[in-house]
């Protein structure tokens, strides 16, 4: 990857189909944690005209009924702003179609007869970090987050009252020497009201563009510029469009620019490793980068379900390590310990701390005060240095 080249990724805006579903499944799973740390929660969601559906399995407080489900979806498609004729937070109909947890997954994933509690779930899962950002993600998907954050941010302030919540984007970024260093092309996609034009849209949302960038220079040509390239863009959210939760895995975790297990992260609690060693591996490899051993690290973990301990651990510098990779592998899993309960404990996952991952990505976050993104956390990264002559 020392070439010249174009790499690609995408962002999806909170307002988007697939992430009002995913934003309303980890807002019915906090709503659980908040009730109780130790629930289990697998919980979906289905978004169409003015229907959502919830389906999924739990095992958490009775106190908890399907009335609470569903005015946790209608808050959080509130908090998104929808108030549409073919989508609205108040007048949407909410069926509840949860039920208990299996039995037969829940002895797998309790703690019985000495026995530390399983993974929830078979899979592998990936982590990834590189020196791209000061986040350590990947350039293209960073800014694609930026720019429709921004949007939002100012939608809800007021601001762009003509813009409605649905959006995308897409940044296609020039590599030399393999690293990144202008725009190729750039896409967003958001929707608006009837009101104004593609045109209008294009001046609206340009600022947004460069506020983004790392600096002006960095900007695309102007016919590499795409605005709403269809000409219009009035309907929007699952009224244009069906979402369903877990649909944007690769939105949610490195654009493209690493291997991703296949498992999606919302509506699962931490029981489930597709979600917490994820984060896992994302904390590993961050530290690793921020420890100067390596430019870019790979990591990856795999699980079976009911197994208290993970069944393989890879690591791969690209070429760009400055120490061996199993070596960094073993001080690794002496740092942090890999099996699923200790990865709850080690990063506090059994908190209320989900419905504000759901837009804008899992990875490449801001550390926040109540836990949240933990895993974002350069904390050992002193520790490796010191362990490898740094």
């Amino acid at each position: 990857m020392k070439g010249s080249y174009l790499f690609t990724s995408e962002s999806v805006s909170e307002g988007h189909p697939d992430k009002v579903c995913d934003h309303i499944s980890d807002t019915i799973l906090d709503l659980f944690l908040h009730a109780d740390p130790q629930s289990r929660v697998a919980v979906e969601a289905l978004a169409t005209t003015n229907r959502i559906i919830l389906s999924g399995e739990v095992r958490g407080p009775e106190t908890i009924t399907p009335l609470h489900m569903q005015n946790a979806a209608r808050e959080a498609v509130r908090e998104i702003g929808y108030a549409q004729k073919g989508f609205h937070w108040q007048w949407a109909q909410i069926d509840v179609l949860v039920h208990a947890q299996s039995d037969d997954i829940a002895q797998g994933v309790d703690a019985r007869d000495n026995k530390d509690e399983g993974a929830g779930d078979q899979g592998i899962m990936f982590g990834y970090a590189c020196n791209e950002t000061p986040e350590l993600m990947p350039a293209p998907l960073t800014l694609s987050h930026r720019i429709l954050h921004a949007i939002t941010e100012a939608r809800r302030s007021g601001a762009l009252p003509l813009l409605g919540p649905d959006g995308k984007s897409q940044v296609t970024l020039e590599y030399a020497g393999g690293k990144p260093v202008r725009a190729h092309n750039i896409v967003v996609s958001h929707q608006h009201s009837e009101k104004i034009d593609c045109e209008e849209v294009r001046e609206i949302v340009r600022p947004f563009v460069l506020k983004a960038l790392p600096d002006e220079s960095w900007m695309c040509s102007e016919e590499n510029f795409y605005v709403n390239p269809t000409g219009r863009f009035v309907i929007g959210g699952p009224d244009g469009d069906t979402g369903v939760t877990g649909r944007k895995i690769i939105v949610d975790t490195y654009g493209g620019a690493a291997p991703h297990g296949g498992g999606a992260f919302s509506g699962k609690d931490p029981t489930k490793v597709d979600r917490s060693a994820a984060y896992a591996a994302r904390y590993l490899a961050k530290n690793v980068v921020a420890a100067e051993l390596a430019e870019r690290c790979t990591i990856q973990l795999a699980y079976a379900i009911g197994v208290s301990y993970p069944l393989a651990v890879y690591l791969d510098f690209h070429g760009t390590g400055q120490a061996d990779e199993a070596k960094v592998s073993k001080v690794l899993q002496e740092l942090v310990p890999l099996n699923p309960r200790r990865i709850r404990e080690y990063l506090a996952l059994n908190r209320p701390i989900y419905a504000k991952t759901s837009a804008y990505g899992h990875f490449g976050r801001e550390p926040g005060l109540d836990g949240s993104f933990s895993w974002e956390k350069t904390d050992i990264a002193g520790e490796l240095k010191k362990a490898f002559g740094g």
